[in-house]
C-alpha cells in the first residue's frame, strides 16, 4: 500500500532524495522496441535537457541522473529556503519560464509571458502558491513528465500514458548515502550493460561531468545543474569520478571491515569501508526502501514519520559517519 508522499519529503524543508519514474508497462518507450524495431532513442535526449532545464528553474538542484530505455533517476537536492528568499519579481520570472504563453506554433509569445510575470508577482496569493510549487518535489517530477509524454504522445499520434501514475521517491539521510545513491544512478547503463564505461554512458550526469572536464572539474563538487545557491560537496569532481569509476569496476566480495590500498581515499573520508560501501550502492533499490542512510539516521526518520523502522535499518548498511563539511 502506497503511503501519503508527505510523509517522507517535509516541503518546508530543504533534503536530499532519489526519484525514480518509469515508462507504463516498463515498455522501451525511451529505448529500442525489439517487438517492433522502432528506435525512440532521440527520446532520451529530451528527458536530459528537460532535467537540466528544471534544474535551472526550480529550488532544485540536480546532483545525479541516468536517463535509460524505460525509466528514469533523478538525484536532487530541493530547497524551501532558497525559494522563500526571492522576490515576487523572481518568483514571476521563474513561474513563466516554466509555463510560457505559447504561441498556435509552439514558439514563446513575448510580450504576453511578460505579461503573465507581472500578473503573478501582483498577486500575493499567486505568488505563494507558485512559490511553493518551484520548491516541491512533486511539482519537479510532474513538471519533467508531463512534457515528455505529451511530446511522445504527438509523435506517436496517440493518447493515454507513457508514465506510471506515481514516481518512487527516497529520502536520502547523509552524504555517504548521497555519494552511494549518485554512483548507484551514474552506474545504471554500465550494470545495464548499455556502456562499457563513464565514458561512454550518455545521457548521465557523470557523463556530463567527464565532458565538462576541461574546465574547473577539480572544484567541489557540485550539482550539475541548479536554480538556486549550490550546496557543494567538500569531494573534488574528479574524486567522486574515479570513485565511480572504481566502484563499477568491483567483483570481489571480501575484504570486509577494511579499505583495500586501493580504493579511492574518498571512502576513508566518508568513514566507509569497501565492503559496506559496494553493499550499499548495489543495494540502493532493493535493501532500502523509502529513505537510505546510516542506521541512527533511517531510525530517526522512522521517529520524525510516525513509524519503528524503515526497511534498510536492520541489514549490515553504511554504519554512521560524520557528515561531509559544507
Amino acid at each position: 500500500m502506497t503511503s501519503p508522499r508527505r510523509q517522507l519529503v517535509d516541503p518546508t524543508s530543504p533534503g536530499y532524495f532519489h526519484c525514480v519514474t518509469r515508462c507504463v508497462r516498463r515498455a522501451f518507450l525511451c529505448g529500442f522496441d525489439a517487438e517492433t524495431g522502432d528506435s525512440f532513442e532521440h527520446r532520451k535526449q529530451w528527458v536530459e535537457e528537460r532535467i537540466l532545464e528544471l534544474g535551472s528553474i526550480l529550488a532544485v538542484g540536480v546532483y545525479a541522473y541516468a536517463v535509460m530505455s524505460n525509466h528514469v533517476h533523478v538525484v536532487v537536492y530541493v530547497d524551501p529556503d532558497a525559494a522563500a528568499r526571492w522576490s515576487d519579481e523572481e518568483v514571476g520570472v521563474r513561474w513563466a519560464r516554466l509555463f510560457p504563453v505559447r504561441l498556435p506554433d509552439g514558439s514563446v509569445d513575448a510580450l504576453a509571458t511578460r505579461n503573465r510575470v507581472e500578473a503573478t508577482a501582483g498577486n500575493p496569493e499567486r505568488v505563494s502558491t507558485c512559490r511553493a510549487r518551484l520548491a516541491s518535489l512533486s511539482w519537479f517530477m510532474r513538471c519533467l513528465n508531463e512534457p515528455i509524454a505529451r511530446r511522445a504522445n504527438r509523435e506517436d499520434a496517440c493518447t493515454g500514458r507513457f508514465w506510471e501514475g506515481r514516481f518512487k521517491c527516497q529520502a536520502l539521510l547523509d552524504d555517504a548515502a548521497l555519494l552511494a545513491c549518485m554512483s548507484y544512478v551514474d552506474l545504471n547503463p554500465v550494470r545495464a550493460k548499455m556502456a562499457d564505461d563513464l565514458a561512454s554512458s550518455s545521457h548521465t550526469s557523470a557523463h556530463r561531468r567527464i565532458q565538462a572536464s576541461s574546465g574547473d572539474v577539480a572544484a567541489a563538487l557540485r550539482p550539475v545543474s541548479a536554480g538556486v545557491p549550490e550546496r557543494a560537496l567538500s569531494i573534488s569532481a574528479v574524486d567522486y569520478l574515479v570513485l565511480v569509476d572504481w566502484t563499477g569496476r568491483q567483483v570481489r566480495a571480501d575484504k570486509r571491515g577494511a579499505i583495500a590500498e586501493s580504493a579511492p581515499s574518498v571512502l576513508r573520508r566518508v568513514g566507509v569501508d569497501e565492503a559496506t560501501w559496494r553493499y550499499q550502492v548495489l543495494g540502493i533499490e532493493s535493501r532500502y526502501w523509502r529513505a537510505v542512510g546510516a542506521v541512527d539516521a533511517l531510525m530517526q526518520k522512522a521517529a520524525d514519520m510516525g513509524q519503528r523502522w524503515l526497511k534498510g535499518a536492520g541489514a549490515r548498511g553504511l554504519r554512521s559517519a560524520e557528515a561531509l563539511p559544507d
